[in-house]
């Protein structure tokens, strides 16, 4: 992997991602997850090779430092946790492709953890919104990526994602729980009262 076109698709190939570029200037390109708009690839060029920066795992950033010349501390970047990879081709592409993977994995995955965490947190016969996931989760910035997370809730029986409505006390689409008014019937289980598709927030919302 030596271009900036090699790099770049491999970063979008990941799923839910797409490319950015915030800095009006077309030498940076950055690969973000969709939902927390989190950025786990940047593209430039710098000193004649093209670099990425990739987030690294503090225990893999030293490895990978001292086992290639090639991969020094995050330029422009918090050193802690971030590589620079600089495309010179002395690094084999499988490490090059194996440091993207951990940054996006460190990126995406910890995200959907942190949501996930906080909905567990939402007490029996309560519910709380989009934003107070988000901001349990600490970011408030994730309110989206909160309603991608519980549409792919991975452990229903012990993540209750029926307990999250939007900031109207509205219910998810019929899709989300198992089918039409089955994100109410879970609530009425736990003496929530549903009326026209909606949770009273004062009555049964989480104090912020």
């Amino acid at each position: 992997m030596k271009t900036r076109e090699q790099a770049l698709a491999y970063g979008l190939s990941f799923p839910d991602t797409y490319q950015d570029a915030p800095f009006h200037d077309p030498n940076w390109q950055l690969v973000r997850v969709k939902g927390s708009h989190r950025t786990f690839l940047w593209i430039y060029e710098k000193d004649g090779f093209v670099s990425l920066n990739a987030k690294a795992d503090p225990e893999w950033r030293d490895l990978w430092r001292k086992a290639f010349s090639s991969v020094i501390p995050g330029y422009h970047q918090n050193k802690e946790h971030w590589n620079t990879i600089i495309l010179d081709g002395s690094i084999p592409d499988k490490d090059v492709k194996m440091m993207i993977d951990a940054s996006y994995d460190l990126v995406a995955v910890s995200a959907s953890k942190l949501i996930y965490e906080a909905v567990k947190k939402i007490p029996e016969g309560h519910v709380a919104t989009y934003g107070q996931v988000a901001a349990i989760a600490g970011d408030k910035k994730m309110a989206r990526a909160v309603g991608n997370a519980l549409h792919h809730n991975p452990d229903p029986d012990h993540i209750p994602c029926f307990r999250v409505v939007n900031a109207k006390g509205e219910l998810s689409g019929e899709f989300a729980f198992g089918g039409a008014g089955a994100q109410a019937k879970l609530l009425m289980r736990e003496v929530v009262e549903v009326l026209d598709g909606k949770v009273d927030l004062k009555k049964y919302g989480i104090k912020p």
